[in-house]
């Protein structure tokens, strides 16, 4: 069976959560395209070109424990907004979509650029603060010395970059199902995705 769940929204929105909620209860595969492009970013702060970095990516690179400081963050955005670097990974994500077994792969077009096709889509989002707060979080739980303040500073930053590039920027696809988390847990939001899914999968 194929089925390819496609989930976008905005960083710290929760996305990621509720696509492993999605894959532990389906048994899907699960893509965080985010990782692709912080490998990439990791690799430019090493001192590889962007374009070099996403067409020789490996798979080591995208298991590196380095990728989710607040510097990768920052420079993975901006390397997304290089047409080449996006399409040098386009090939990778689209063949994971269409595996048998089920895919969902989370990111910020994958609804609209990516899985155009894909029987279910979600946009997941929430304001700015609660997404800067829990970021902030997880963050200081990891050890980083950032303020609530300067992250908010970044996520919005990081906002404006990924809704207002040229090539494929992040919004919502016509017809993807809006999930706004500012006010739910993980619980409660990892819910009303799956009874979206359930209710497209059908009789499948």
């Amino acid at each position: 069976m194929k089925f390819t769940v496609a989930i976008d929204g905005p960083a710290a929105a929760g996305k990621g959560t509720v696509a492993r909620a999605i894959a532990a209860e389906f048994g899907f595969a699960h893509l965080d395209t985010g990782l692709l492009y912080r490998a990439v970013g990791r690799r430019v702060l090493d001192g590889v070109p962007p374009e070099v970095a996403a067409s020789t990516l490996r798979h080591g690179d995208v298991l590196r424990d380095d990728l989710r400081t607040p510097e990768v963050s920052r420079v993975s955005s901006e390397v997304a907004a290089v047409p080449k670097v996006r399409q040098a990974l386009v090939a990778f994500q689209r063949e994971f979509a269409v595996q048998d077994g089920g895919a969902v792969l989370d990111g910020r077009d994958i609804g609209t650029v990516i899985c155009p096709d894909a029987e279910a889509k979600l946009f997941v989002t929430a304001s700015d603060v609660a997404r800067a707060h829990r970021r902030w979080l997880e963050l200081t739980a990891a050890g980083h010395d950032v303020t609530e303040d300067g992250v908010l500073e970044d996520i919005r930053e990081r906002d404006a970059r990924d809704a207002g590039r040229s090539d494929a920027p992040m919004k919502a696809a016509s017809d993807a199902v809006i999930l706004n988390t500012s006010a739910l847990d993980v619980d409660e939001a990892s819910a009303i995705a799956l009874e979206e899914v359930r209710t497209r999968l059908g009789g499948r």
